[in-house]
């Protein structure tokens, strides 16, 4: 699977049934090429203005299914969101 691929599938946790939103990137390990982490923008500050703040970093064993318009995770919302460092 290509990256542009994954970046059309919507991420969606099995827990709450949340909507995350669209993988945006990956990270992975330079050494063996295996993904670690699907990286997805994380909710907006005010009315969507002013950027975001924060991103869900989804570890790659948190990935239950990858169908063919989404990727089901189940993740703890709070412990995935990390803080966007300029």
């Amino acid at each position: 699977m290509r990256m542009c691929e994954l970046r059309e599938k919507e991420v969606i946790n099995c827990r709450d049934g949340e909507r995350l939103g669209y993988v945006c990137d990956i990270e992975f390990d330079i050494n063996t090429g295996i993904i670690t982490k699907l990286i997805v923008p994380g909710p907006c500050k005010i009315w969507g203005i002013l950027g975001r703040e924060h991103e869900y970093c989804i570890a790659f064993c948190s990935i239950k299914q990858i169908g063919p318009d989404v990727i089901l995770v189940d993740i703890d919302i709070n412990e995935a969101l990390e803080k966007i460092i300029f």
